[in-house]
């Protein structure tokens, strides 16, 4: 299953969701109807989760009429998942997620035996899907996951199933890693679709390829004298004769505000510090030892760029983030460009 929630993690739901099922891929998850309607609106049909509790009655009629797999968590919302499908005249495909250690979405794990087969008894619904998550999957101390991993299969266990009808899946992308015996049916890969690992622990399992790259035209360069200020603040001051490099990119494009000054662009092969505060649409590059650079020239923040590559996770390590933040803050007004 190719998670393409956030919008993609940040990269372009539809884009993803093609390329995802086009490599392999047998389904979709996602975090919310509106993201679910419009992979459905985009002309994809493949089988979609929702990864959410959705609880209006007019929300799961529209879950209904889409062909989307809400998640269930307790027998009174498949009661009600039922009921809508009775008046229907359709049967609702539905997944029940059970809570093995996570302490946020599904039924409890004392429940779930009693859930299932409520859930399987009601007519009008296809149970096609049981399903848990992994709290610490990406710590490097795999204790927990072992726990999880042996309550989902105690619990698998004792219900009943015709053939191969209900998929069961646990692993999220540091599960996948991490042990084959997470797999189970199918496994739920987020962040390493994209080219990150979970966890520095499991960066050499397999070759992970970053997808995105971040980069941007220099709009201005101006040169300035030794103690000039610069931005908002003033937080930097040049120490020498300078050359500044205006990047038409800011906070609101998803380059975080809490980054300025501890971030780098590149540009033939050479870092340049990033100086001053992040603005709403602009930020600023020292290009006082890069001569060459001119105005219209392009710079990369974040992806490989000859030698040089700068990553997510250095980003996230600046501003006491995690690199999921990162990629899912890219706002939409920064336009996608596939390569």
């Amino acid at each position: 299953m190719a998670v393409v929630k956030a919008d993609g993690y940040g990269h372009g739901a539809e884009t993803v969701a093609r390329a995802a099922l086009q490599g392999g891929a047998t389904s979709l998850g996602v975090a919310t109807l509106q993201e679910g309607l419009e992979l459905r609106r985009a002309g994809l049909e493949a089988p979609v989760l929702l990864l959410s509790n959705l609880h209006e009655p007019d929300d799961l009629h529209t879950c209904l009429h889409w062909r989307l797999m809400p998640t269930l968590s307790s027998l009174s919302d498949a009661q009600l998942c039922n009921a809508l499908a009775a008046d229907s005249g359709r049967r609702f495909d539905v997944q029940l997620k059970i809570d093995t250690g996570m302490a946020r979405l599904g039924c409890s794990l004392s429940d779930s035996h009693q859930t299932a087969a409520g859930l399987q008894s009601l007519e009008h619904l296809n149970l096609v899907g049981i399903y848990s998550h992994l709290a610490c999957a990406d710590e490097p101390d795999d204790s927990l996951t072992s726990i999880q991993q042996d309550r989902f299969v105690s619990m698998l266990s004792a219900v009943p199933q015709e053939g191969d009808s209900i998929t069961r899946h646990l692993a999220n992308s540091a599960g996948t890693l991490l042990n084959r015996e997470l797999h189970h049916d199918l496994v739920r890969v987020g962040l390493a679709l994209y080219g990150h690992a979970p966890a520095a622990h499991l960066s050499d399992v397999i070759p992970l390829q970053p997808a995105l790259a971040v980069r941007a035209r220099v709009s201005l360069i101006r040169a300035v004298p030794a103690g000039t200020g610069v931005s908002y603040g003033h937080r930097f001051v040049t120490q020498r004769p300078s050359r500044l490099a205006v990047v038409g990119l800011g906070y609101a494009d998803g380059v975080l505000r809490s980054l300025s000054g501890h971030i780098h662009a590149i540009n033939r092969n050479r870092l340049l510090p990033q100086v001053g505060a992040i603005t709403m649409d602009q930020l600023l590059i020292d290009a006082t030892d890069a001569p060459e650079l001119k105005e219209g020239d392009i710079v990369t923040l974040l992806g490989r760029d000859g030698d040089l590559e700068l990553s997510p996770q250095r980003w996230s390590d600046h501003c006491g983030s995690i690199p999921w933040e990162i990629l899912c803050g890219f706002k939409r007004r920064l336009p996608r460009v596939e390569v």
